[in-house]
């Protein structure tokens, strides 16, 4: 090292590295990025300290690598950081009053658009609004109402603007809502939300960016220091590089950039050479990891075997014909770039595993880890096995599982929730499982996820006891199996000399203490590269 001595030094109660066979530091030192130097003896890294250090004694406090969030939508929470907060409502009269607010302070004409990390069985009418409703609120503006990832409500504005009528075809593997009298109710799911969002602006870019940084900073106020934000676009991706440029990311990204509407060898070819531009303008804090499909619908249309509780005639909705989706998988990883697949129901998750077989058939060489099932809600052990086989990794979300059970229950049953997200089954099955929130449909959070996965807490109590993990086995999925997942297991997911001064610092040990307290608890510091993303604003 050279003369200039560290520029962070944290000494604490524990260090703990999670690189096996250690025992847990005292201290740690950070130059640069790197982290640079351990010791067991909380003075033994002094001789590194300058007049510059920044040192942090906190001789109660506990230090673990930055937690990953392998299956998240950052540029969700960016786009929800200035519009109608919803998610407060809770009811359909507050919902439509936050939204008729806003209207009361936008221009006529321009666009409304609402958070989305709401559901709609925690509204006391348990049920979603409709554009009927929503044209209460204001029917001066197109109202864009979005619930998740794959629904949406709009108003009869919005409808008119995008030309949706009673005739207008429904999309293979979408859905165009009615009421009970065969009218239009405003909801979109899957491969409709296209029919309306393809009319509504994006904010302009400073206010993107802005939302980025709010967002990213919220993610790292519970520990998280890296998001694989799974349903990128291009524009979004300009925003992030601006973003990184002007030193505003608080968490790092990885980026899958979205397949959907490639829906032909021009289109996805097209897409693919945007991605070799990106390839080599990438670093630690930003870069593609490749690209996002999605084979079945969400909560509502997940590609089951076996009818709905709710609707025995309906099993889901398949995206694709496993025959194209083969073609432009294929066509990916011969460029050289990963795919994760969405499949939430056990349909899903068979079929695609036939597709990725077939892949790896064709394409022999591919490294193993190519290809990810991103969510594999209703997995067997049968299914289960064959991805560990074909070397698959999974990754998992047990707060989605915390914030939708009882929708899920409505839809599927309480048999088919309880076998949600079988983390027990996965890491027993010597799976390389990785653990995410979905936000927006789950909440994310370091410890909370941590907490889901030792309790299988949801909303309407324990689910699923038998698929329960260790505390220990929950923080490997967001920290060292999640490096793997993304390929920097030199990097990150660990704290030793080498590895990027990724780091967060706890106020207690959250291995020790009721486990119920896990849920609430967030770090006191989030560092990235030695870079204080999260905590006091001056530090001594």
């Amino acid at each position: 090292m050279s003369d200039h001595g560290a520029d962070l030094i944290v000494k604490a109660a524990k260090v703990h590295m999670l690189v096996p066979g250690l025992d847990p530091q005292r201290a740690l030192a950070v130059k640069g990025d790197r982290i640079v130097a351990v010791s067991a003896d909380p003075q033994g890294l002094d001789v590194l300290a300058t007049a510059r250090t920044m040192v942090l004694d906190l001789p109660d406090s506990t230090v673990l690598p930055t937690f990953d969030d392998t299956h998240t939508h950052l540029m969700f929470a960016a786009r929800g950081a200035h519009d109608v907060p919803v998610h407060t409502a809770h009811t359909i009269a507050e919902f439509l009053d936050l939204i008729r607010q806003r209207a009361a302070a936008t221009p006529e004409g321009e666009w409304i658009r609402t958070t989305t990390n709401w559901q709609e069985l925690n509204l006391a009418e348990r049920r979603m609004p409709t554009a009927d409703e929503l044209d209460q609120a204001t029917d001066r503006h197109p109202v864009l109402v979005k619930r998740g990832g794959h629904n949406d409500v709009v108003n009869n504005v919005a409808l008119r603007l995008a030309g949706i009528t009673e005739d207008t075809p429904v999309p293979p593997g979408g859905v165009i809502g009615r009421d009970e009298n065969g009218r239009l109710n405003g909801r979109l799911i899957d491969s409709a939300l296209r029919l309306v969002e393809e009319f509504a602006p994006e904010e302009d870019g400073p206010r993107r960016i802005d939302g980025i940084r709010l967002a990213s900073a919220d993610y790292a106020a519970t520990g998280i220091g890296m998001v694989r934000d799974c349903a990128v676009s291009f524009a979004d991706y300009e925003l992030l590089q601006t973003a990184r440029d002007k030193g505003l990311l608080n968490t790092r990204v990885r980026a899958l950039i979205g397949a959907f509407g490639l829906t032909n060898g021009a289109a996805m070819n097209e897409a693919l050479d945007h991605m070799e531009e990106l390839r080599y303008n990438a670093d630690p804090w930003l870069q593609v990891w490749g690209m996002k499909f999605g084979i079945d619908g969400g909560l509502e249309a997940g590609a089951t075997e076996e009818p709905y509780a709710c609707d025995h005639s309906f099993s889901g909705i398949l995206m694709w014909e496993p025959d194209a989706l083969v073609e432009a998988v294929t066509a990916v990883v011969r460029r050289g770039w990963r795919v994760g697949t969405h499949a939430y129901g056990d349909r899903a998750v068979r079929i695609l595993l036939d597709v990725y077989e077939r892949v790896l058939q064709d394409n022999p060489g591919l490294p193993a880890g190519t290809l990810v099932i991103e969510h594999g809600g209703l997995a067997g052990a049968e299914q289960r096995a064959r991805a560990v086989a074909l070397g698959v990794p999974v990754t998992i979300q047990q707060p989605l599982l915390h914030d939708t059970a009882e929708v899920e229950r409505e839809y599927w049953g309480p048999e088919r929730v309880a076998e949600l997200f079988p983390a027990r089954g996965w890491i027993d099955q010597d799976a390389l499982v990785t653990g995410g929130s979905d936000f927006p449909v789950g909440q994310f959070g370091a410890m909370r996820s941590v907490w889901g996965m030792m309790t299988r807490e949801t909303v309407i109590g324990v689910q699923g006891p038998q698929h329960a993990i260790s505390y220990n086995e929950a923080v490997a999925l967001h920290t060292t199996n999640a490096a793997r997942l993304t390929r920097e297991e030199t990097l990150r997911g660990a704290l030793a000399p080498g590895r990027l001064g990724d780091l967060t610092i706890w106020d207690r040990d959250p291995a020790e203490g009721p486990t119920e307290t896990l849920r609430d608890l967030n770090p006191t510091h989030t560092f990235l590269g030695g870079r204080l993303v999260h905590g006091p604003e001056s530090v001594a």
